[in-house]
């Protein structure tokens, strides 16, 4: 069992995208906020801390989870991808990003992040998805700004790019 420093916290040590990180974290400090204020992962957003909207939506051991309803306690050892990680090696957009942008997927921002991480995970298990498997898979995220209806293409488009991305690797 991990010992508490002098200051009443744990120390966790994890992979973010790829790269070693590591804090100290209060017992009852959500993954959310040790990643925004102690690593400054701040594309990890906050919003309903109740797992709904889906905004803090990460990938640990690659599988979507709701960072806001993890502590950070639990993370200790784990390989964490954030939105961070889903850029390219020389620091552009990446091929989610990029269909995002494209398709004006997006308008204040907020909700971004947690959709693309979702996809992320999504596209993996299913690279050809078809309009309603796209609204299921995202149906545990929230948007209050774009209608859903250019987050449905962007989610098409960029599982196109990611197919074509991986004839192009083969």
């Amino acid at each position: 069992m991990k010992r508490l420093n002098r200051d009443g916290r744990y120390p966790v040590r994890f992979t973010l995208n790829g790269m070693p990180e590591e804090g100290f974290a209060e017992p009852r400090m959500l993954l959310t906020d040790f990643l925004r204020q102690e690593i400054g992962a701040t594309g990890t957003h906050v919003a309903c801390e109740h797992g709904v909207c889906g905004a803090c939506t990460i990938r640990v051991g690659g599988k979507a989870v709701r960072a806001c309803l993890m502590l950070a306690v639990q993370a200790d050892g784990a390989g964490i991808e954030t939105i961070e990680g889903l850029t390219e090696p020389d620091g552009s957009l990446g091929p989610l990003q990029q269909a995002f942008h494209e398709n004006f997927a997006l308008q204040c921002g907020f909700c971004t992040p947690g959709f693309l991480m979702t996809l992320s995970e999504y596209l993996e298990k299913n690279p050809d998805p078809t309009v309603e498997e796209i609204k299921v898979a995202l149906s545990g995220n929230l948007c209050r700004c774009t209608g859903y209806h250019e987050i449905i293409n962007a989610s098409l488009d960029a599982a196109k790019a990611q197919r074509e991305r991986r004839r192009q690797q083969d």
